[in-house]
């Protein structure tokens, strides 16, 4: 430990302590690091002792490992002074100043031996001078070339068949660029784009999902999330599949499912009693209420407000889904070899009537859509829009009983009085004939029926008075309006959630199946027809080619200059290699 010490202490004099923690921390174990220790002539002064030299000379073997390259470090001196004609050089020429590199090299071993007390050995002095590490570096450099040239010739045997395939390439790609081979490879390429369309939709499992995949957060993101008057989304967690990465038909599928999720979940929105005051409004031949048509109004008004903004969310987030197929599609025929690189102007011309497509097509369908929402906001139709009669009537029912009771308990009362008064003429005069219980009976009966006809009567005007002619909003009435229009909006949501999506799947998923291969064939043909040079870009193409094809023939003798040298060396390293083997058996006979 003390050797080792003694080196480290005489190491941290002569190195730059920065350099060498950035040289491990590139190679921790310094197996491709050389240690060179320089201005030599100015340490040799500084050792005391012989034992000193000796250590610095010959580290152990501990210290080091013995890893780096050389097995111990270099030790250099350069005299100082510059190279030049002018004033301040020293040294005239550089010859002159590889002479006085090596008359330091030799005061530097005279001086060492002189400490040592003894003269140095070969190892000792391989290591010392610019000479030495010269000479070190060029017979490793020579070693690593060698070592490499089995190794490059058949890396430079692939580089050069795939350079020639290329070149052939570019020829068989050159001898295409006539107006019959273009319009083929058109229309294949058509055909190969809408082939690989329809696999994404029906479901495929070729493209990444982690490239080309999209979560319900990415897609809210992209695309656009589905947002209420509240300015609230829908928890992810509910919706199926939200984690993973779809694309294509999935996708379309998710989206379509949080739209009903979303929808699907909507309540009617609160109803204030100034809406229901401003929405009675005055009629045409009449001053009285009309609560029906208040719950109308107020019903129609909410739907419209609350589920068009859902209608564009939609018609937004399936259209970003349905461009992205463009680019999966590009990547599977990429893939499968069958993408037109180099006509970059056709693609254009193929992604953007795609894209075109898609964007009339669902306006179009947005507009059905909004054809459906303004018929069923616009005119309330009781058989449509009172799905649920039968919660409402019960609702009513449950309203009404309570008044009809109250006014039954009155007439029975009423009644029972009555009876009793009867009673009583009957007890006083108990020798009547039974002819006259008889009339007795009848005139109880008639009375008891002009009673509960003047009841009706009353409760008739007590509603007429509350609903028609009153303009002071009763708790009865309010309930009655808030009934109706939850019924109305209700019937409305479940009417929109049903058509949006029916008309969603129909006139914007299918007609990318039915309508989307006629209407880009046509659009190619036509463009056929134009003026074919625009479509393809022939003229540029064809210049673009040629240089290709000119740097890739450049490309290709350069490797076939570098293929033949090296070949030549390998030839020459493998003569030598089996002459040396000869030469000691020659010798020995």
């Amino acid at each position: 430990m003390g050797d080792a010490f003694k080196f480290f202490v005489t190491l941290a004099n002569c190195m730059v302590l920065e350099f060498l923690i950035v040289s491990l921390q590139i190679d921790p174990e310094l197996s491709r690091t050389v240690i060179v220790s320089t201005k030599l002539d100015t340490k040799i002064p500084q050792f005391a002792r012989a034992s000193d030299v000796e250590v610095f000379l010959s580290p152990p073997a501990c210290t080091l490992d013995g890893f780096i390259l050389g097995d111990s470090p270099f030790f250099t001196s350069v005299p100082s002074g510059r190279v030049g004609s002018g004033p301040e050089s020293i040294y005239r020429s550089n010859d002159e100043f590889k002479q006085a590199i090596s008359l330091r090299e030799m005061e530097d071993i005279a001086s060492l031996e002189e400490k040592l007390g003894r003269l140095l050995s070969e190892q000792e002095r391989s290591r010392i001078g610019v000479s030495k590490l010269r000479l070190f570096l060029e017979e490793l450099l020579q070693k690593r070339y060698m070592d490499s040239v089995p190794l490059i010739i058949p890396l430079l045997e692939k580089e050069y068949r795939g350079t020639t395939r290329k070149l052939n390439d570019l020829n068989r790609e050159l001898s295409t660029l006539d107006e019959a081979k273009l319009k083929e490879k058109g229309r294949t390429f058509h055909d190969l784009f809408l082939t690989k369309l329809s696999l994404l939709l029906k479901g495929t499992v070729v493209a990444p999902p982690e490239k080309f995949g999209e979560t319900l957060q990415d897609e809210r993101v992209n695309g656009g999330a589905f947002v209420g008057t509240d300015g609230l989304q829908f928890p992810q967690k509910l919706i199926p599949n939200a984690g993973m990465r779809l694309y294509g038909g999935a996708q379309y599928h998710r989206a379509m499912a949080e739209f009903r999720f979303v929808v699907g979940g909507i309540k009617c929105p609160p109803i204030t009693r100034e809406e229901i005051v401003n929405a009675c409004g005055v009629e045409d031949i009449h001053d009285g209420t009309n609560y029906s048509r208040t719950a109308c109004v107020i019903a129609v008004a909410k739907a419209r407000d609350t589920f068009e903004p859902f209608l564009h969310q939609l018609g937004c987030r399936l259209l970003h889904i349905l461009k992205r197929l463009l680019p999966i599609s590009v990547f599977l025929l990429q893939k499968d070899g069958e993408y037109l690189s180099g006509h970059e102007v056709f693609l254009r011309r193929v992604a953007s009537a795609f894209n075109n497509f898609a964007e009339s097509t669902e306006r179009e369908c947005h507009e059905k859509c909004m054809e459906d929402l303004v018929s069923t906001t616009r005119y309330v139709t009781w058989s449509l829009h009172n799905k649920n009669r039968a919660g409402l009537r019960q609702f009513l029912d449950s309203f009404g009983g309570t008044e009809q009771s109250a006014a039954s308990g009155n007439s029975i009362s009423a009644g029972l009085a009555q009876e009793s008064s009867f009673g009583s003429v009957t007890n006083d005069k108990p020798d009547i004939k039974p002819k006259a219980d008889v009339k007795l009976s009848h005139l109880a009966s008639g009375i008891d029926s002009a009673t509960c006809a003047q009841t009706t009567e009353t409760r008739l005007a007590d509603l007429l008075d509350n609903t028609l002619w009153n303009r002071r909003l009763a708790p009865s009435s309010e309930r009655i309006v808030y009934a109706l229009v939850q019924q109305i909006f209700h019937g409305i949501r479940e009417y929109f959630l049903a058509s949006a999506e029916l008309k969603f799947n129909c006139f914007l998923l299918m007609p990318v199946v039915d309508k989307l291969p006629a209407l880009l064939r046509e659009d190619l043909e036509s463009a056929f027809e134009d003026d074919l040079d625009n479509v393809f870009d022939i003229t540029n193409l064809r210049h673009s080619l040629g240089v290709r094809k000119r740097d890739t023939e450049i490309e290709l003798k350069r490797i076939q200059r570098l293929k033949e040298k090296f070949r030549q060396i390998h030839e020459q390293l493998c003569l030598h290699q089996v002459m040396s083997k000869l030469s000691p058996v020659s010798v020995s006979h």
